[in-house]
């Protein structure tokens, strides 16, 4: 029903703001980390908006990327991981972590962040592994408008595939690939110090 809101930042406090917008003031739940990305009171705001309908209960929660939104409409549907659940997990670790996490089946990160538990790590990640894939992460960190974003997709996505089809699991090499693209544009390069990375395991 909403894509984004747009507005006067009127309030904010731990979970929630109100956005000014016309003359009617929303109340919309926030992670901690869309509140730490927004002006002070009074200045001009934007928020991704996902409108949560239940039979006796309207909620509104906002987000300052369309990144952090798509990683929660994601975990909302988990089974067991409401809204309320879904927003603490995204105030207690970024989009690109919880990537990562899922990714490579990091249960036991996950399980540290407030208010998930084990089991509901486990099913995040059984449930959305497929569904996250390398692009999230990738995208995530370079979401800051670099010029060069899609070329960083695209070398580290490559380096990937070619180390799956040597017999490695996407799963064990992916961080170690993340870090090295850090410092190099070359795949070559990349799956050398991967495959010597591996050798040492």
């Amino acid at each position: 029903m909403y894509a984004y809101i747009s507005g006067t930042l009127q309030d904010m406090q731990e979970g929630q703001v109100v956005v000014d917008n016309h003359g009617i003031g929303y109340e919309i739940g926030v992670s901690n980390t869309t509140l730490a990305a927004l002006p002070s009171l009074g200045n001009n705001v934007k928020l991704y908006i996902y409108h949560s309908i239940k039979e006796d209960e309207e909620t509104l929660f906002g987000f300052a990327t369309a990144a952090e939104k798509n990683m929660f409409c994601k975990l909302v549907s988990v089974s067991g991981v409401g809204p309320k659940l879904a927003l603490a997990v995204l105030s207690g670790a970024s989009v690109q972590s919880l990537s990562t996490c899922i990714l490579t089946g990091d249960v036991k990160s996950l399980a540290k962040i407030k208010g998930i538990g084990k089991k509901t790590a486990e099913r995040i990640v059984l449930e959305l592994k497929e569904n996250v894939g390398e692009d999230s992460v990738l995208l995530s960190s370079s979401s800051s408008g670099s010029a060069v974003g899609a070329f960083v997709d695209n070398v580290a996505a490559d380096a990937i595939q070619a180390l799956e089809t040597m017999g490695l699991a996407r799963s064990d090499v992916y961080e170690t690939v993340l870090r090295a693209r850090q410092t190099t544009d070359d795949v070559s390069e990349i799956i050398r110090t991967v495959l010597k990375n591996w050798k040492r395991i």
